[in-house]
């Protein structure tokens, strides 16, 4: 299970699982050429910088964002639907899906066009790897929209809140705010009764009724809250600190979501700057914010860059 919002210009996403994928920083610059399988092969495209497995020099990619700022996120989605080959269309696998759109689109609203010819074709990277049930998020600094392959068809639907988190499909999760719509960051007045008095008697009570559970809809409806709310300094590292403080209040801690024998937990929370194309992360095992600007890179190169994720944590002894 996992959440994915924007904030001002910034995009990034939790990944909740009970493994790791052994998942790296990948950039892949503008002349490394993406295999297809049944599209031509793109030896040129933008560069984009983000989270990924790689396997056999292949980035399958969490989320990504590339040079222009579009960036996009894959989350599970228990309800996709992939389909069979079709004559007239592009027929992009998932997995395929990410790099198909960051790497010819510098705005959402490119991207929307692609779509319209797009298929998603149900076929996996090898017969090892089977395809992930999936839904994404693609924003840039404007806009965010959802898409969906459900057994109706594909749907894209413009998501004014910038915020996705996995099951029922979007237009439900975002009918569902309605229910909280009591919900305020005031404490609250008296209208249950002009006949009795009762008075708010501890600071945040107007966020009663607020879910507090990691179901992948109470996380949503947290979240948006949360990012709605939210208020910090204009400059850039308050901005930063300030996203992963939003996503914070969706993570999952060890020992609270049981998974067969194993616990879900928060892999890495990410934050991209759409402006500077600098990756942001932070793991379970190291919650210092660590950043690695794609710029800096050989962005004209032909081959994959990749870092670790950093470990184990770091405690800094002020008084030492």
């Amino acid at each position: 299970m996992c959440t994915g919002i924007t904030y001002k210009h910034y995009f990034g996403r939790t990944l909740d699982v009970k493994g790791s994928y052994d998942e790296v920083i990948t950039i892949t610059p503008r002349y490394y050429t993406f295999v297809f399988k049944e599209v031509n092969h793109m030896k040129s495209h933008y560069a984009m910088i983000g989270i990924a497995k790689i396997i056999d020099d292949y980035p399958l990619y969490f989320d990504a964002t590339n040079e222009k700022g579009l960036s996009m996120a894959g989350l599970r989605f228990t309800e996709a639907r992939y389909k069979n080959y079709q004559r007239s269309m592009d027929n992009i696998t998932p997995f395929e899906f990410i790099p198909w759109i960051l790497g010819q689109c510098s705005c959402v609203e490119e991207a929307k066009i692609l779509l319209k010819r797009m298929n998603l074709v149900n076929l996996p990277f090898n017969e090892q790897i089977p395809l992930a049930p999936l839904h994404w998020i693609i924003s840039d600094q404007g806009q965010s929209i959802t898409v969906e392959c459900l057994e109706s068809g594909l749907k894209v639907y413009d998501n004014d809140i910038g915020v996705m988190t996995n099951d029922p499909v979007f237009n439900i999760q975002r009918f569902i705010l309605n229910n909280y719509m009591h919900i305020s960051r005031e404490n609250p007045k008296n209208t249950f009764s002009d006949k009795i008095q009762l008075k708010a008697y501890s600071m945040g009570m107007g966020g009663l009724g607020l879910p507090g559970d990691t179901s992948s809809l109470s996380r949503f409806v947290r979240a948006t809250y949360t990012k709605l709310n939210s208020v910090c300094m204009d400059n850039e590292y308050d901005e930063i600190n300030q996203f992963f403080h939003i996503l914070g209040s969706v993570k999952q801690i060890k020992g609270c979501v049981l998974v067969g024998k194993d616990y879900e937990i928060t892999r890495y929370t990410s934050c991209c700057d759409m402006k500077k194309c600098i990756y942001y992360y932070t793991s379970y095992d190291n919650q210092q914010i660590i950043g690695i600007d794609m710029y800096k890179e050989n962005i004209d190169s032909c081959q994959l860059i990749t870092y670790p994720l950093l470990k184990p944590q770091k405690v800094f002894m002020q008084n030492a």
